[in-house]
């Protein structure tokens, strides 16, 4: 396909931008800039500006287009992606009334308590949106909003998504898609309209609030002719709907078929896979997420990966690369250690007051190696027992995508196809959410403006390139790690008995 595409991903530490290439599927172009969070609030309350967000946007932007080389006219779609769950409540003249409540804000448990309340406890929401209330969705947010400022609540006009705000600022269109919005707790992902029910539980005045709902496949318009002049590019740049950063690196890592599972290696952990339909679990361990090209994304996040190595590797006082020396130098099993990785407590299972845990110690175990294997396996175990719930909900891997910083890490990827049971392989590009907001941006030029009946899987396929020399396939420990993972499930269940939503 002609022309070049630019790929927006607005994360909590940084906003990057990319430059793609239509025709070849290289990037040709890369920015970024620093956010950071507001300080000073209380334990629990994560905040950033969404002002922030544009202004490191718009910088990037330009940083990118500069380094590609590329003649600003070339450039023909743009697309954002963005931390899902935050709250960006905007007032009169789309002026931002607060700062956004972010995804990993958990001041919002009461407001949850209050939900299932209301609505027939975590399966009566189940039922009526296809998954429970948590406190990093953002009906709760809203919630705690009109409870905790009234005055702010009042003053809100418009409820949006971090993504749908940049597209806000980008075009002048307030919109809301289905694969973000379905994390909201707001929209059944079956029917994917909003839910009346949770809804009025909020606020029947919520209603005037609420954007417009649309498909993936719709953009949400051109460039305004100022912003296009603040990134340097021309004013008819088409802007896509954009989506939810797991939205966005489902289709950056050609998660676009069934059969296909992403693991995300990251501070915390996503295990995700695509499917042609609903996948709702009845015990809310699994996100019932719709995705960004109008299918849907069933997904697992753990809050302790690089939480739980990088304490260990800083323990150890080791290098990155001493580190995965000493992963590889262990045995399977880490000698009888086994880690429940939980320092920050956990999200799936859901343990909020969870703690890590070392057991097994003996006299002659207790080596730098084997506390360094231990973290990885108890890791890699933990975000295992969510890929077992998606095969329980019919999920069927033929290959795991790594991706995330971590998946660099030989050895652990070679626990990984232990552990998963399955191959896994990393891509020749790393920023898997920009790279999939840059394709849903060739997607929908392709439909709107070229009029090519063109779909979003043959795109991904062409443009995403596994490197293939990073493939590895399940090894002999893997008939030991599933031993293991039935030995950390007990341990678990014994230590931290199960917390209902």
């Amino acid at each position: 396909m002609e022309g070049f595409f630019v790929g927006v991903d607005v994360g909590t530490q940084s906003v990057k931008a990319l430059v793609l290439e239509g025709s070849s599927g290289r990037v040709v172009g890369r920015g970024s800039r620093g956010v950071r969070m507001v300080e000073g609030l209380p334990r629990g309350h994560m905040e950033q500006r969404p002002q922030d967000w544009f202004q490191a946007a718009v910088e990037a932007v330009r940083e990118a287009v500069g380094r590609s080389g590329v003649e600003p006219g070339e450039v023909r779609g743009l697309g954002v992606s963005g931390q899902q769950h935050g709250l960006v409540a905007l007032g009169e003249g789309g002026r931002v009334v607060r700062p956004a409540k972010l995804w990993n804000d958990t001041s919002t448990w009461e407001e949850c308590r209050m939900l299932h309340e209301a609505l027939g406890g975590p399966e009566g929401l189940i039922a009526l949106v296809g998954n429970p209330a948590l406190p990093g969705y953002t009906a709760p947010k809203v919630l705690w909003l009109k409870r905790h400022e009234p005055t702010n609540y009042e003053r809100t006009r418009t409820i949006l998504l971090p993504h749908d705000y940049l597209n806000y600022r980008l075009t002048g269109v307030a919109a809301m898609e289905y694969g973000d919005a379905s994390g909201t707790l707001l929209m059944d992902v079956r029917s994917r309209e909003w839910c009346p029910e949770v809804v009025e539980a909020i606020d029947p005045d919520l209603w005037d609030r609420l954007p417009q709902l649309g498909p993936s496949h719709r953009p949400v318009g051109p460039l305004l002719p100022r912003v296009a002049k603040l990134m340097g590019l021309p004013s008819g740049v088409l802007v896509s709907a954009g989506g939810g950063d797991n939205m966005m690196g489902a289709i950056g890592t050609g998660n676009t078929r069934p059969g296909r599972v992403t693991a995300s290696l990251g501070t915390s952990g996503t295990i995700y896979a695509y499917s042609p339909t609903p996948v709702v679990d009845p015990r809310g361990e699994v996100a019932a997420f719709c995705d960004s090209t109008n299918a849907w994304l069933p997904l697992v996040c753990t809050m302790n990966v690089t939480v739980a190595t990088e304490a260990v590797r800083r323990l150890l006082g080791l290098s990155l690369e001493a580190f995965e020396e000493a992963v590889a130098a262990a045995p399977a099993g880490s000698g009888g250690l086994l880690m429940l990785p939980y320092l920050t407590g956990e999200r799936t299972p859901n343990l909020p007051h969870g703690c890590g845990a070392l057991y097994g110690v003996t006299q002659t175990n207790l080596t730098p190696s084997n506390l360094a294997r231990a973290s990885v396996e108890g890791a890699t175990l933990g975000l295992n027992y969510g890929l077992n719930r998606l095969r329980a909900l019919g999920v069927r891997p033929r290959e795991i995508r790594l991706t995330g910083g971590a998946s660099r890490n030989r050895a652990w990827a070679q626990i990984c196809a232990d552990v998963f049971q399955a191959p896994v392989v990393g891509f020749t590009e790393q920023e898997g959410a920009a790279l999939g907001a840059a394709i849903q941006a060739m997607w929908c030029t392709a439909l709107h403006v070229d009029g090519e009946k063109v779909s979003i899987q043959d795109l991904a396929d062409s443009v995403v390139k596994l490197d293939e020399a990073s493939r590895l396939e399940p090894g002999g420990d893997a008939e030991q790690y599933r031993l293991l993972q039935q030995h950390h499930d007990s341990l678990r269940e014994k230590l931290f008995p199960r917390v209902n939503h």
